[in-house]
């Protein structure tokens, strides 16, 4: 492995053992440490624009390949992937990196997982960062059922939760996978002139990729799935009433670190919530220091606003 001293600008690659698991992480600087954490479906790369810009200011900056992704391990068994085992790695991989707390950083499904790792461990969470994803309070009803009844059969996570099935359809072509869905969900979305089935139905294959998005990004991404799979990443959704069940001790209890929320303007996850309901997140998360609505921007907003989302991250950083 290169030596941090002869590679500071850019991210230094390793393995760590972490509750069973070897865990890739990415990381660069020195300082105290975030922990960034990716979504579906993603990897470390997701963070590219956010190294550089945060050790410059003095953090340790490390992003993993959650469990199922990238380098790190997939386990076989679909309940190896619960919100308790995620937080665990959280906890585990803050130990393993020698220190003894972190602001924790997620977008996407690394959104929840941030938020109940603050929720379930405050003593090693400085501050708590979600993008997209907003912290919510558990509910009376299992969520797939509720999403059923809301959205309908035809829902992605409800597709999600058929072995093989979604795996097969991501797994076909990664390239055409990752064009699709990076586009097909970002502020520069064109609809498909005829939408076909299955998840990536919906999403037009574009022309031309956007200014943020390069064909080498898409390559890296295609790359990693191309030898892993996506069926890791789905076995979180497949999760998602199991952890329902798990957090019922946590019913009603609030976000106590300092809290964080960036969202796009064109974000789908945004038609996931209630009008108005952002602006009552204070009573999930009372130490709520800001929330920032990235104007035009989609769902990949550290990818599609770098310089806005590192802003916001800095001033949130240089307040704790």
């Amino acid at each position: 492995m290169q030596r941090q001293d002869e590679g500071d600008h850019v991210p230094q690659h390793r393995e760590l053992s972490v509750n069973g698991i070897t865990v890739h992480v990415a990381e660069q600087g020195e300082g105290p440490l975030v922990l960034l954490l990716h979504g579906f479906p993603e990897s470390w790369y997701s963070w590219r624009h956010q190294f550089e810009p945060l050790a410059a200011a003095g953090y340790r900056v490390v992003a993993p390949d959650q469990r199922g992704y990238g380098g790190t391990d997939r386990p076989e068994d679909v309940d190896a992937y619960t919100i308790m085992h995620l937080v665990g790695d959280v906890v585990g991989l803050i130990a393993a990196l020698g220190e003894r707390e972190a602001v924790v950083v997620g977008h996407d499904w690394g959104a929840p997982v941030a938020w109940h790792t603050a929720l379930l461990r405050p003593d090693l969470v400085r501050g708590v960062a979600g993008l997209s994803v907003a912290p919510t309070p558990r509910g009376s009803r299992r969520p797939l059922e509720a999403a059923r009844e809301r959205f309908g059969d035809g829902f992605y996570q409800l597709y999600f939760q058929q072995p093989g099935v979604a795996d097969a359809e991501l797994a076909r072509d990664p390239r055409t996978t990752f064009r699709k869905t990076l586009v097909g969900a970002s502020g520069d979305a064109v609809p498909p002139s005829a939408p076909g089935e299955g998840f990536l139905g919906p999403f037009a294959d574009p022309e031309e990729l956007p200014a943020w998005l390069t064909e080498a990004d898409v390559d890296a991404f295609a790359e990693q799935y191309r030898r892993h799979g996506f069926t890791g990443g789905l076995n979180w959704y497949r999760n998602i009433d199991r952890n329902w069940e798990l957090t019922a001790p946590w019913e009603g209890a609030v976000i106590t670190p300092p809290a964080l929320f960036i969202t796009g303007e064109r974000d789908l996850v945004r038609g996931f919530y209630p009008p108005g309901f952002f602006e009552h997140l204070p009573a999930i998360a009372p130490n709520l220091r800001a929330v920032h609505d990235l104007a035009g921007c989609g769902h990949w907003m550290q990818q599609e606003r770098p310089d806005e989302v590192n802003s916001a991250l800095l001033e949130f950083l240089s307040g704790l």
